[in-house]
C-alpha cells in the first residue's frame, strides 16, 4: 500500500495550530530551542501537519479572518514560528499540538533546522585549513563535477579520472571522516573540483573541503535546506571570482558563491510558489544553468482546507555569470484556472503537477536537454507528466515527450481516506524520477536510457525524437508508489546499472535493453530490508550502490559479484570533531576521483531507516 512510503507519518495527525507573524520578531528570534527529542520525525512530517490544518486560512483569500500567506511565513525563522505556537500568539492552539509537532511545522515551514545557529559555521571547526591557496582550473584535474560527472548523466568515471582501478576496490580503506553539525540527512552529494570537496547539507551550509585530508577551507549558509549536488565552474563580471559553486535550495532559490572563499556572487528564486524545492541538481552548461523545479505541494494537498492544486514543475534556464533568468518552461503547459468549490468553500484549481525531481542531460548534437518528470496532481493527468521531456536549449521550446504511465494523477493519503480534494481515480504515483543518460552506440547510433519508478526502463533514439528502441520491465509485481526505479543509473560504453528498489543490482546492454547480470542485495543487518534506491556510480569495471541499511557495495559489471562492502551506518571520528554517525543510502550515489571515493551518509526521508550525518573519504592506499 501507499502508506509504506509514507510510513513516517503513521502517527496521529493532531490538529495543526493557525500561525501569524509574532508581533515582537526580533525578541522571539532569541527564544531557545526546545531540546531535542527522544526519537525525532523527519522534518517533512511539518508540511502534511500545515497543509492539512492550516492552509484553510494560510493562503485563503476567501477566509473571514486573514491570515499571513505562506510566502510569508517561509521567511520566518524556525524559532520565531516555533515560539508563535509556544509563547506567541498562536500558544492557545499550540497546545493541541506535540512538543515535537510544533518543532516539525516550524522546521518545514522555515526550511530550516531548530537551534542550528552558527554551530556549523567554519569559525567552529577544528580542522580549518592552514591556508587558502588559489584554486586550480575544475575542468584540468581529476574530479566529479555535479551530479552525472559529465553533461550526459552517465555517473561513470573513466580510469584516467577515477585513479582506481577494479583490482584495487577491495582495498578501499577510510581515509577521514567530517561530521555535518545538527544535521539529521546527509542527503547531499559530494562534488569534486580542482582538488576539493563541495558539499551541501541539510542544514543550510555548504562546505569546501581539501580532498586528501578533509581540512575546510570555508562555510556558506544559505536561505534553506540543501540536498542536490553543486557544480563547479568558470565565472565572469564577478570581480576577482574565478569560479563559481552553483547549487538550489529547498525553497526554490538558486545561489552562485565563490569557489575561493565561499562568498555569495549571486541569488535568484528559479520560482516564486510557495511550495517550490530544487531536488534536482542544477546542470551548468557553457555558461548556462538549467534548473530543475520540483514541490511538496502534493504531500498532503488532499486536505478539504487546502486550495488543492496550483503548483506545475518547470526547467529554468540561468545566466551562470549573474542569475539573470534566460527563459522558463513549465512541464505542464495551461496554466492552473479555478475549477470548482469543494464543501468546505475553498475553491480549486487544475491542472498542476509535474514536478521534476531529477537532473537534466545535454545533448549537444540536437541542442537539447533531456528530464523527466512526476506524476500530475489533478484530473486529467497531463500527457507530459510521468514522462521524458526533450527541450531546446537555448529557447526552452519543447521539442518532444514520452509518456511511461497515462492518468496518473496522485496526492498522498488519498488511498487512505479520500477527500473532495483527491482525484476520482488515483494514480499509482509513478514519477520519471531517475536522471536519464545519454550514450553513444556502435555505428553511429545514440540511446537515452530513461527508468520509471513503475520498473519500465526505455532505450529511447535522440535522433528520431524520442522513437522507442526497447522497453524492459523490472517489476515482477505491480509496485506501490515506492517504485521499483528510483534516482537514476550509471552507464559506460556497454551496459547501464540500475539499483532496483526491491533489493538488487541489474545490468541491461545498452543497444538492446538485454539482461546481462541481476545480483540480490541482501541485508543481514535490517529487518524488513526496503532495498536499494539510491543512484548507482561506476568506473571500468566497478559498479557503486549503498542500500538502505547503510552498506555501501561495490559490483564487478562483468557478471555481477560483489568486490567489496563496507557497513557506514556507524559512529565514526571526525576530522573537525563533530560526532557523526552513518546511515541510510537513499538517492545519492558515491563519486569517484583522483584516487579516492567520497560519500555522504544517513538519509532521513520517506521509509528512511538510519539517519546520519557523515561525509566520508575512501582511497586505497
Amino acid at each position: 500500500m501507499r502508506r509504506n512510503l509514507w510510513m513516517f507519518w503513521g502517527v496521529g495527525l493532531a490538529a495543526a495550530a493557525l500561525l501569524v507573524l509574532p508581533s515582537q520578531a526580533g525578541a522571539q528570534e532569541q527564544t531557545a530551542a526546545p531540546a531535542a527529542p527522544a526519537q525525532p520525525l523527519p522534518t517533512e512530517m511539518g508540511y502534511a501537519f500545515f497543509q492539512r490544518n492550516c492552509m484553510t486560512c494560510h493562503g485563503n483569500p476567501d477566509a473571514a479572518q486573514r491570515a499571513p500567506e505562506v510566502s510569508v511565513l517561509r521567511q520566518m525563522s524556525a524559532e520565531a514560528i516555533y515560539a508563535a505556537l509556544t509563547t506567541g500568539p498562536m500558544a492557545v492552539q499550540g497546545q493541541k499540538l506535540t512538543d515535537e509537532e510544533k518543532r516539525r511545522i516550524a522546521e518545514a515551514l522555515s526550511n530550516q533546522p531548530l537551534g542550528i545557529g552558527d554551530s556549523g559555521d567554519v569559525k567552529n571547526m577544528s580542522n580549518r585549513c592552514a591556508s587558502n591557496p588559489p584554486m586550480s582550473d575544475p575542468a584540468a584535474g581529476p574530479g566529479w563535477n555535479g551530479w552525472g560527472v559529465d553533461e550526459f548523466n552517465t555517473r561513470f568515471q573513466e580510469a584516467k579520472g577515477a585513479g582506481i582501478t577494479a583490482a584495487e576496490v577491495p582495498q578501499l580503506k577510510l581515509k577521514w571522516a567530517f561530521g555535518f553539525p545538527k544535521s539529521v540527512s546527509a542527503w547531499g552529494q559530494p562534488t569534486i573540483a580542482g582538488g576539493r570537496v563541495f558539499v551541501v547539507t541539510d542544514i543550510g551550509y555548504v562546505y569546501s573541503l581539501d580532498a586528501a585530508t578533509g581540512c575546510v577551507y570555508w562555510s556558506f549558509r544559505s536561505k534553506g535546506s540543501m540536498r542536490n549536488a553543486a557544480s563547479v565552474g568558470p565565472v565572469k563580471g564577478q570581480g576577482a571570482a574565478k569560479y563559481a559553486v552553483y547549487f538550489g535550495d529547498m525553497k526554490g532559490n538558486v545561489y552562485a558563491v565563490n569557489a575561493q572563499t565561499g562568498e555569495q556572487l549571486w541569488t535568484t528564486p528559479a520560482e516564486t510558489h510557495y511550495t517550490a524545492r530544487i531536488t534536482g541538481a542544477p546542470r551548468l552548461y557553457d555558461g548556462r544553468l538549467y534548473v530543475p523545479v520540483s514541490s511538496w505541494e502534493e504531500f498532503s494537498a488532499k486536505a478539504d482546507g487546502y486550495p488543492c492544486c496550483t503548483f506545475r514543475g518547470s526547467i529554468v534556464a540561468l545566466d551562470a555569470n549573474t542569475g539573470r533568468q534566460i527563459w522558463k518552461t513549465y512541464t505542464i503547459a495551461e496554466e492552473p484556472k479555478p475549477t470548482k468549490k469543494n464543501s468546505q468553500g475553498m475553491q480549486l484549481w487544475a491542472p498542476a503537477g509535474g514536478s521534476v525531481w531529477n537532473t537534466p542531460a545535454v545533448d549537444v548534437k540536437q541542442h537539447a536537454i533531456y528530464f523527466g518528470t512526476g506524476d500530475s496532481e489533478t484530473e486529467p493527468a497531463a500527457k507530459t507528466s510521468d514522462a521524458l521531456m526533450a527541450l531546446n536549449m537555448d529557447t526552452g521550446k519543447l521539442l518532444w515527450y514520452f509518456q511511461d504511465t497515462q492518468d496518473d494523477a496522485f496526492l498522498v493519503f488519498c488511498d487512505e481516506k479520500p477527500t473532495e480534494n483527491c482525484p476520482k481515480k488515483l494514480g499509482p504515483d509513478w514519477d520519471m524520477a531517475s536522471a536519464p543518460i545519454l550514450r553513444n552506440l556502435p555505428g553511429g547510433k545514440r540511446i537515452i536510457i530513461a527508468a520509471a519508478k513503475s520498473g519500465n526502463v526505455f532505450g529511447l533514439d535522440p535522433d528520431r525524437k524520442g522513437a522507442l528502441v526497447w522497453k524492459v520491465g523490472l517489476a515482477t509485481t505491480p509496485p506501490d508508489s515506492n517504485g521499483i526505479l528510483k534516482w537514476g543509473g550509471a552507464a559506460d560504453m556497454e551496459n547501464t546499472y540500475l539499483a532496483v528498489s526491491t533489493g538488487a543490482m541489474v545490468a541491461l546492454q545498452l543497444a538492446t535493453g538485454k539482461q546481462v547480470w541481476n545480483t540480490p542485495l541482501v541485508s543481514t543487518t535490517v529487518p524488513n530490508y526496503p532495498g536499494v534506491t539510491a543512484a548507482v556510480s561506476a568506473i571500468p569495471g566497478v559498479a557503486f550502490v549503498g542500500g538502505w541499511d547503510g552498506v555501501l557495495h561495490a559490483l564487478s559489471t562483468v557478471d555481477g559479484h560483489i568486490l567489496w562492502e563496507y557497513n557506514t551506518a556507524q559512529g565514526f571520528a571526525t576530522v573537525n570533531g563533530v560526532p557523526a554517525n552513518g546511515g541510510s543510502f537513499g538517492s545519492t550515489g558515491p563519486t569517484i576521483a583522483g584516487g579516492m571515493l567520497f560519500t555522504t551518509s544517513g538519509y532521513a526521508f520517506f521509509s528512511g531507516i538510519k539517519p546520519g550525518n557523515a561525509l566520508l573519504a575512501f582511497a586505497a592506499n
